[in-house]
């Protein structure tokens, strides 16, 4: 690999769930090879998540979200929107762009909810970071393979 620099794009909306996915990653990629970006919310996160692959200094990028119900809006639009903005993102820009934008069916905003999610958030982040690191083992091969 050629530059190991990740991006983490995170939504404020419900920033105490989604941050944890942060502490998540950094338990397997150390936190000083990752650039935070804070965002509103998770609609803003495929324009960002392009933004920052377009400079070139990321291996990925990363884009956590907890986009819930809130009994205004689709919610279930605005995941697939994002989910398809930031796939777009990252085949547009040939950098890898991973989702850590959970979507649930039934959250209340509970204390007992709330602790699940974090949890969860946790273990998302890790998961996000090993496909991270699979994806760039794996473009690193195919670009031997390619010399």
């Amino acid at each position: 690999m050629t530059h190991t620099r990740f991006a983490f794009v995170k939504a404020q909306w419900h920033a105490d769930i989604v941050d944890r996915a942060y502490e998540g990653f950094t338990q397997i990629i150390p936190a000083t090879q990752v650039d935070t970006v804070d965002v509103p919310g998770a609609f803003e996160m495929p324009l960002m998540a392009r933004d920052l692959a377009g400079t070139g200094r990321y291996s990925a990028i990363i884009c956590a979200a907890f986009v819930v119900d809130g009994g205004i809006y689709r919610h279930d639009f605005v995941a697939q929107s994002v989910v398809d903005g930031l796939m777009r993102a990252g085949l547009d820009t040939g950098v890898p762009v991973l989702s850590v934008s959970l979507t649930p069916h039934h959250y209340q905003e509970t204390e007992h909810h709330n602790t699940i999610y974090r949890a969860h958030f946790v273990t998302k982040g890790k998961e996000a970071a090993e496909a991270a690191l699979v994806i760039l083992k794996a473009r690193a091969v195919l670009a031997a393979q390619a010399a």
